[in-house]
């Protein structure tokens, strides 16, 4: 018999095959650039800046007014054309009405007097300082209702249309069909190897492969080999032994953990956007072991009269519509607030039907270790990102430190101790300078590393 050496023809022609199906799929998926439509958008000229106008009603008015609906004062939305057409009022009368309403009230002015009467003799805050063209300004911002989106015409949907299939065939038809293409391919060029393969046998041709003599199996020239066993074998205990400790230190540590909270909850707007200081909210931080969570009512300290969120668009937490976070989620996270703590937005009033938030803890060390937050906060002066993280960043609360024994070890050793204004620290630390020969001294070198200090 003849004997020829397995030149693996396959292989080659699946090769070749793949290379023409690359050179057949490139010029298919290729699109053509859009153009972008350089058309500018005219802007309609207003008596005010309306730009302006939101600026100075954010500063001045938002915290009584709101423009759909009443809060302490009216709804202010269409007032000047409103007040032109059931009252009779022109804009002079808004000039003098918000610069001095006191004394519009005291000239008895009927409107006026009605008014102040309809909202429980609310006096309004008088804005002398505001100029003609300020209130202008307020006022455009209260006419400029919000752009209803419009509803595509017929001839826009069939526009909208031809224009998705002016290429003929949709992408994923294209790839459906080369893909079906190269399957038949390679179908094929099994077929064409096995009928080669039998052509050589009757022909009395044997490769080589199929001649080769039979060797001893590599499991089995392994297992022979006695000390490549005692090797590996050592080898795979040590390996099991250090990821086992490694599993083992990790239980208990739940570093990254973010738990979806009832109410959303984003401290990127109000650590970050609003620079809200966090021991307003967490106050207990200050005094007591525990930060606490702030109970609902320093929440409607400010959503009294935040009842949406409007975005900031100079800021970092623009609409994130990737992720879902938009306006309308923001002050439906509101709605959910004022549901929880039986708040009547018509009537600015407590219902006395709230109920509680079952809040998901994040951060919780075990029962035998005690940690102190006033004397983290209040004495040692550390700030609360040190341990939490840059909290101003992010959007869902989450664990950023391990709190393990080790790292609050690393800390001890690292810190050193604010001696400055607290007399017992000073005493202490004329006393161990000169003893440990050092300027300043460490947490750990007061003592921070007895055992007793967090477990007892």
């Amino acid at each position: 018999m003849k004997k020829v050496p397995n030149r693996n023809q396959f292989s080659k022609i699946l090769g070749l095959s793949l290379i023409v199906f690359l050179l057949f799929v490139s010029p298919l998926t290729a699109q053509d650039t859009p153009v972008a439509d350089a058309s500018a958008t005219e802007v309609a000229a207003g008596a005010g800046d309306a730009k302006n106008g939101k600026a100075l009603f954010n500063q001045n008015c938002a915290a009584c007014h709101a423009l759909n609906r009443k809060m302490t004062g009216p709804a202010l939305e269409n007032v000047e054309s409103r007040l032109s057409e059931d009252e009779g009022l022109d804009k002079d009368w808004l000039y003098a009405w918000i610069k001095n309403s006191p004394g519009v009230i005291k000239s008895g002015d009927a409107y006026a007097n009605k008014l102040y009467a309809e909202y429980n003799q609310a006096a309004m805050t008088a804005f002398p300082t505001l100029s003609n063209s300020d209130i202008d300004d307020i006022l455009a911002y209260t006419a400029a209702a919000p752009a209803a989106a419009p509803a595509p015409a017929a001839g826009d949907v069939q526009a909208a249309a031809a224009t998705t299939g002016s290429s003929g065939v949709s992408n994923e038809i294209i790839l459906g069909a080369l893909v079906l293409v190269f399957g038949l391919l390679v179908v094929m060029l099994l077929l064409v190897n096995k009928t080669l393969q039998r052509i050589a046998q009757a022909n009395g041709i044997v490769l080589e492969k199929d001649n080769a003599a039979k060797r001893t199996p590599i499991w089995k020239a392994f297992a022979q080999n006695q000390f490549l066993v005692l090797v590996t074998a050592i080898i795979l205990l040590l390996g099991s032994a250090y990821f086992a400790y490694g599993w083992m230190m990790q239980v208990g540590v739940d570093q990254g953990y973010a738990p979806i909270q009832p109410i959303h909850y984003s401290h990127k707007v109000h650590a970050g956007d609003n620079k809200i200081e966090c021991k307003y909210c967490h106050s207990s931080a200050r005094v007591s072991k525990h930060s606490g969570i702030p109970s609902l009512n320093v929440c409607m300290n400010c959503h009294k009269s935040v009842y949406e969120y409007t975005g900031n668009p100079e800021g970092p937490s623009q609409e994130d519509l990737e992720n879902g976070y938009t306006n309308e989620f923001y002050t439906g996270e509101i709605k959910k607030l004022y549901k929880a703590v039986g708040w009547d937005e018509e009537t600015q009033s407590y219902t006395g039907d709230s109920q509680p938030v079952e809040w998901v803890r994040i951060h919780n060390l075990p029962d035998f270790a005690y940690f102190n937050h006033s004397q983290h906060v209040s004495v040692a002066g550390v700030e609360c990102q040190t341990c939490h993280g840059p909290v101003e960043e992010m959007e869902i609360m989450y664990q950023y430190s391990p709190l393990t024994m080790g790292w609050c070890i690393d800390c001890h050793r690292e810190t050193n101790v604010k001696v400055e204004g607290n007399e017992y620290y000073e005493k202490i630390h004329a006393e161990l300078s000169k003893k440990y020969g050092v300027e300043n001294l460490t947490a750990a070198q007061l003592g921070g590393l007895e055992c007793g200090k967090c477990h007892y």
